[in-house]
């Protein structure tokens, strides 16, 4: 088995965004350009989400995701504002190998059903995204973990996985965006619930944490955005097709955001993985 790199990127607007714990949201460039990176630099997958779909019930990236799977030969998974079956079958027609569900099977999730019914369980992906309570569970949240369901993640990942769900995203939203690595309790409780792959999201922030999310995390995937991102900026700060419209990036080039995130590229993320003696594929060779 080869674990995968799965860069995640946020996107608002025309522009990828990112944010600490989902929200903070600040500019950091064109998703195309930085998709075209992470595939040039041997990402396995992609991830993009529709991070303010939410708020007009529909999902805005057939554009994006059109002239990226143009660019892009890997799969690609389009999230945020999918609520039917019509929504789903419009982004894979854009170009979209796989869709991520939350909101909209929280409500019904007979959708996971009938939707991994037409299009095929490894299509569909449901992404949970969770906040650990004082007593230690987990409850899921919508939204970018605003909106409250009181619905227990474990249990809701078991259920996700007997509709037919292909993959689940188990993002930690007390981690995201922090640096202070992904939450391995969250992400080995819900690998050991399902028997389907999970996608350990939220809070990288160093090769280390990498690594603990397959090892200690049980992760078949990990998705990673901070680390990526900002090791993209720096090494192409002279760019200028990454400041153009809403926003900039000077708080990155001062080092105001690094936080307790180390900047990694995919390269050096994979050859880590393999000194720790986790395969991956790694410049095109499955090691």
């Amino acid at each position: 088995m080869n674990y995968r790199i799965i860069p995640r990127l946020d996107i608002k607007g025309p522009n990828l965004v990112k944010g600490i714990h989902l929200e903070g949201l600040r500019v950091l460039g064109k998703p195309e350009t930085f998709a075209q990176y992470y595939y040039e630099t041997g990402a396995d997958e992609l991830m993009y989400q529709d991070v303010v779909a939410s708020l007009y019930n529909r999902n805005s990236l057939h554009e994006i995701v059109s002239r990226t799977a143009r660019a892009v030969h890997i799969p690609l998974t389009v999230g945020g504002g999918l609520r039917s079956i019509d929504d789903i079958k419009g982004v894979l027609r854009a170009g979209a190998d796989k869709v991520s569900l939350n909101t909209a099977v929280l409500k019904n999730p007979e959708l996971i059903r009938d939707a991994a019914h037409i299009f095929g369980s490894s299509t569909i992906v449901v992404a949970i995204e969770a906040i650990r309570q004082s007593d230690g569970t987990y409850l899921a949240y919508t939204d970018n973990g605003r909106e409250y369901t009181g619905i227990e993640a474990l249990s809701w990942a078991k259920r996700v996985a007997e509709l037919g769900a292909g993959e689940i995203v188990a993002t930690s939203v007390d981690r995201e965006g922090t640096g202070d690595g992904y939450d391995l309790a969250f992400t080995s409780a819900v690998a050991q619930a399902v028997p389907i792959p999970v996608i350990a999201h939220g809070g990288p922030g160093s090769l280390k944490d990498c690594s603990a999310a397959i090892k200690e995390g049980k992760a078949d995937s990990i998705a990673i955005a901070s680390m990526l991102h900002y090791d993209y900026l720096r090494k192409n700060e002279n760019n200028k097709q990454n400041h153009e419209g809403e926003g900039n990036t000077e708080f990155l080039r001062k080092g105001k955001s690094f936080g307790l995130v180390e900047p990694a590229g995919i390269e050096e993320i994979k050859a880590h993985l393999i000194r720790n003696h986790l395969p991956c594929r790694f410049n095109g060779v499955n090691i």
